[in-house]
């Protein structure tokens, strides 16, 4: 059964940085898509940036393009999220996801979630 492992969260001021993990177990985990989709209060989860199996194809949401950037270790079985100029707005609890279908460029539908990490920023 695959986990997946969050790290990295915190509170930042507001034109910071901070850098998300997201670490797969299993043999087989490095066949899958992998990505990020993040929460805030009272709001529904929404997509932020997927890799595809091969880490060749990146897609982003459009409120973080230009300042998140993602990325996989193959060996490691590890997805990566760069959040460059956070803004009070991209506060939320960012979840990794697995996507449900193998060697595919899409992360959806999503086949496994991890249990999330904070990202508090402050203006």
């Amino acid at each position: 059964q695959v986990q997946l492992v969050e790290s990295g969260g915190g509170l930042v001021q507001a034109g910071g940085s901070l850098r998300l993990s997201c670490a797969a177990s299993g043999r087989t985990a490095s066949r899958y898509a992998m990505g990020w989709f993040r929460q805030a209060p009272e709001k529904e989860r929404e997509f932020v940036a997927s890799t595809s199996t091969s880490g060749t194809t990146t897609v982003y949401g459009d409120s973080v393009k230009g300042r998140f950037s993602i990325s996989r270790d193959i060996a490691k079985n590890t997805v990566y999220l760069q959040m460059n100029s956070l803004k009070p707005e991209d506060t939320a609890v960012y979840f990794c996801a697995r996507s449900s279908n193998q060697y595919t460029t899409t992360l959806q539908p999503v086949g496994s979630w991890g249990q999330g990490t904070q990202v508090t920023v402050s203006s």
